[in-house]
């Protein structure tokens, strides 16, 4: 599928993976919307690739409807979705000092990484499917998700972050069933350890992100925003690529802890 003079949406597009995606896709002539919280960044990004920023919660149906009639209302034809909003969490199921994992925290990561993601399928498929094919396939749209390693192989105390990321990849299959009837695709990205601002700068930073890429196997480091981006939009333009979880992870396989 040409991405050039398409509509596409980002979700969590300010930042991080988001914002590579949206720079990628940008690159290659989408008119790219940058759903985010972050109104600062994401505005300025928009400006900066000709885009358009909408602050958006995803876990709120409202807002990501809003998010996706901006798409609509650029005028060009809203094929792709792009899902890389995102929360993690960390607390084990019962702590050491046997206090149980408390439900708030749990609802809040499956509300924005799960439900978020769930939002943005359902309701930028249904615009797509209000569009012409692009080809003899019928194609009229593509979707990406954003699962993790852990959604597979969660590692301790990673219970909520792990129940999200699963249920990205479970309903990899079953959206990408459903939604050929309109003839839109679905993938999803399950990445390893990628170096984004979260991990911070400098020295200490530096060292904390060696360890980290200590046990990957090749290359040997972590992986970058770039890379997955890159990888996002391969499976945007490969129109036989559909209901597949990819790993980008330099063959890393996670550990308990």
């Amino acid at each position: 599928m040409d991405l050039n003079g398409v509509a596409a949406l980002v979700t969590g597009g300010a930042s991080g993976l988001g914002e590579a995606t949206v720079r990628e896709l940008a690159g290659a002539g989408a008119t790219v919307v940058i759903a985010d919280l972050n109104a600062d960044s994401g505005s300025a990004l928009a400006k900066e690739v000709g885009g358009v920023f909408v602050s958006a919660d995803v876990s709120d149906e409202e807002q990501v409807q809003a998010a996706v009639q901006a798409a609509v209302d650029t005028g060009k034809p809203l094929r792709v979705a792009v899902s890389c909003a995102g929360i993690g969490w960390a607390t084990r199921t019962v702590g050491r000092d046997g206090s149980p994992h408390d439900l708030a925290s749990y609802q809040k990561v499956i509300e924005v990484n799960l439900i978020g993601t769930f939002n943005l399928v359902r309701l930028a498929a249904a615009a797509m499917a209000r569009t012409e094919p692009v080809n003899a396939d019928g194609e009229r749209g593509a979707i990406v998700n954003t699962a993790s390693l852990a959604g597979i192989e969660g590692q301790i105390g990673q219970i909520a972050y792990s129940s999200s990321k699963g249920g990205i990849i479970g309903m990899t299959v079953p959206a990408a069933r459903d939604l050929a009837a309109i003839g839109v695709r679905v993938n999803t990205v399950a990445p390893g350890i990628l170096d984004t601002p979260i991990y911070g700068h400098g020295p200490e930073a530096d060292a904390f992100k060696e360890r980290l890429a200590a046990p990957v196997p090749f290359p040997k480091r972590l992986g970058t925003a770039a890379e997955f981006a890159r990888l996002v939009r391969a499976l945007l333009e490969i129109s036989y690529i559909n209901a597949e979880v990819v790993r980008i992870d330099g063959g890393l396989r996670m550990q308990p802890k």
